[in-house]
């Protein structure tokens, strides 16, 4: 497991945004019912023990843990800027006796062979990428994608974002110009929130194919939409 920083390091914004220490991050999300979200997202990804699941923004490993669960004997791989919940997920796992790979990256520029992937999974971390870098992120999923893999990516809907939304701009700052996982310096001050129709032209525009809107679902905090996309054979 690496701990080495990325090449070309760049600002990133800490997974619970700027004065909160990574510690209560998981008591954030569970509070705002991400579990059962996770849950969803791992079980339309279809995880099966042999295969290699790469989850970009891996935060504290939340997802890669339940991964585990289900499929046990699958290669899990954490990829993420943020170094103090990158030491959290480590050591959740090895409290959980779970062996994950969890390295420091940006998710434009994925340090993965072509084709050496099968599935790709992107949690609450989407929107916090300006254009460009979502264009390279998918770019980038499809690139480390074998035949018939596919990106399962769950983020708020840009339509009805709700308090998510909030929490978003609110942890990035106005005039900051910090995203979560690419650090892009542009000073957008909000995050770049999508709907669903947009990031499905994204998708295809990036060489997906079968993309679809799986699933969308409302709670207490905004409305999320479950993304599916399978890498041509």
């Amino acid at each position: 497991m690496s701990q080495s920083a990325p090449a070309g390091e760049r600002p990133f914004l800490p997974a619970m945004g700027f004065g909160a220490p990574a510690a209560t991050y998981d008591v954030f999300t569970r509070v705002l019912g991400a579990r059962a979200i996770h849950w969803q997202l791992v079980a339309q990804a279809g995880v099966a023990p042999g295969q290699t699941v790469l989850e970009l923004g891996t935060g504290t490993g939340e997802v890669l843990l339940l991964a585990a669960r289900v499929a046990p004997g699958a290669t899990l791989v954490g990829l993420d800027p943020d170094p103090a919940v990158l030491d959290l997920a480590r050591r959740k796992a090895g409290r959980h006796g779970v062996a994950l790979r969890l390295e420091r990256g940006y998710a434009d520029q994925l340090p993965y062979a072509d084709g050496s992937v099968d599935r790709v999974l992107s949690s609450f971390m989407f929107h916090h990428l300006p254009p460009e870098e979502q264009r390279a992120m998918l770019a980038e999923a499809r690139r480390v994608l074998a035949p018939g893999g596919s990106l399962h990516l769950v983020d708020p809907d840009g339509t009805d974002p709700g308090i998510l939304g909030w929490f978003a701009r609110h942890d990035h700052g106005e005039g900051h110009g910090h995203g979560h996982g690419q650090g892009h310096g542009h000073g957008h001050g909000s995050p770049h929130l999508t709907g669903a129709d947009d990031v499905a032209t994204m998708l295809r525009d990036a060489g997906f194919t079968e993309v679809d809107a799986v699933a969308r679902r409302t709670r207490t905090f905004g409305r999320v939409v479950f993304h599916r996309a399978v890498a041509p054979g």
